[in-house]
């Protein structure tokens, strides 16, 4: 029994010996990376971009909705029949081309009727003024006395009344006969027609057809109450810089403030602004939704980087730039402005290497290897990449608490 526990203990020992002296295979060689990591520091990949100098426009962001300057439902102003249709559905149209129509016999025989009335009072008119002339010649001679005169020249000045309201029932029996006669307020694009020759139409009806002007076109869009200083200054300085971003990428337009509303909507604090935009090619739609920007000052020379460079800190924000030896920098930056991808700010210099992908492993001091912007997925936008060193991209190491100022 004895030598069975002693003969036991012997085997435990010798097992133990074998552990400590012959490691496990690949043991040595998963553990060697982690020592060299962590005590010689390996270089952390990083990508950047070089912080740009240049003029930056302080752009407001909205949504508009894009309006017609000018939208006419053209509606026939008598009771009648259409006899024409000169138009087609969707046509371009100028001012004053006829559109529709409509039956005019009546109007017509109405100008005709005030017309014979207009002739018959004319000879009325003649005979009394040959009657006055003769009783002026008697009244010479002492034949008749002053009152006859004085009659005639009154049944004279009667008469002219009459042929003056004469010519004014042709030019109103014209103006009836001019509705007949519809043609189109303002240039523009002709809508939907519902109407054909024999439909009946009545001037509180459903329009005949809208006009809609496409060019120049209108855009329309909220700021909130806090940006309206700046749209008024841009007002004032000739309308500054407004453009139309189209969806899915299909440009954009450039066009100019022209309006900024006279009261602030209380219910949602905000202020309706419009912007004029050149439109021969009908990019923009009425109806449709565009993505609007005004810019509403240019500031010189700002220190652009992109958002995606800026880290919040415990301290406030940073960036982290690629030093000269190709180690990592920290720098205090404030933000001025941000819109898009891009940020100016303050704290960078122009042309530092500032770090867009990488910074979760970095910390001031922590050796760096660039590599190419677009192998990061293209964070940078025009960022121009230090060789590689070695010819090899070394791990990244794992991030050391503290790291951020």
């Amino acid at each position: 029994m004895n030598k069975n526990i002693v003969g036991a203990v012997l085997t435990l020992v010798v097992v133990a010996g074998c552990g400590k002296s012959d490691p496990p295979v690949g043991a040595g060689a998963a553990s060697a990376p982690v020592s060299a990591a962590s005590g010689a520091g390996a270089p952390v990949s990083v990508a950047s971009v070089r912080a740009e100098k240049r003029d930056y426009d302080v752009q407001l962001e909205a949504t508009g909705t894009v309006t017609p300057l000018n939208s006419v439902d053209v509606k026939p102003q008598v009771a009648s029949v259409v006899t024409k249709v000169h138009i087609r559905e969707g046509q371009f149209v100028k001012a004053g081309e006829p559109l529709f129509t409509l039956d005019a016999r009546a109007d017509e025989a109405n100008v005709s009727k005030a017309q014979a009335q207009l002739q018959k009072d004319l000879a009325s008119l003649a005979d009394a003024q040959r009657q006055l002339t003769r009783s002026q010649e008697l009244f010479a001679q002492n034949f008749i006395s002053q009152g006859a005169v004085d009659t005639n020249q009154a049944l004279v000045d009667s008469q002219k009344a009459v042929v003056a309201a004469d010519r004014a029932a042709i030019e109103a029996a014209r103006v009836g006969l001019s509705f007949s006669r519809i043609v189109a307020p303002s240039a523009g694009r002709a809508g939907a027609i519902g109407i054909f020759p024999g439909s009946s139409v009545q001037p509180g009806g459903a329009p005949l057809v809208t006009i809609t002007q496409l060019d120049p076109i209108a855009v329309s869009f909220n700021l909130p109450q806090r940006n309206l200083d700046d749209a008024l200054q841009a007002l004032r300085s000739g309308g500054g810089s407004v453009n139309a971003v189209l969806p899915e990428g299909r440009g954009k337009l450039t066009g100019k403030l022209q309006f900024v509303d006279n009261s602030v909507d209380a219910s949602s604090g905000t202020v309706k602004v419009k912007a004029v935009f050149d439109n021969k090619d009908q990019q923009l739609w009425p109806g449709a939704f565009v993505n609007v920007r005004l810019a509403v000052q240019t500031l010189k020379d700002a220190i652009v980087v992109p958002q995606a460079a800026i880290v919040q800190g415990l301290r406030g924000k940073v960036v982290f730039v690629v030093e000269p030896g190709n180690t990592a920098g920290v720098r205090p930056v404030e933000v001025v402005t941000a819109a898009g991808t891009e940020a100016v700010v303050t704290g960078v210099r122009a042309g530092e290497r500032v770090v867009t992908d990488g910074r979760q492993n970095l910390r001031p001091g922590v050796a760096v290897i660039e590599r190419a912007a677009e192998a990061a997925g293209g964070t940078g936008r025009r960022g121009a990449s230090a060789p590689i060193e070695g010819g090899a991209v070394a791990a990244k190491a794992p991030a050391a608490s503290g790291g951020l100022p």
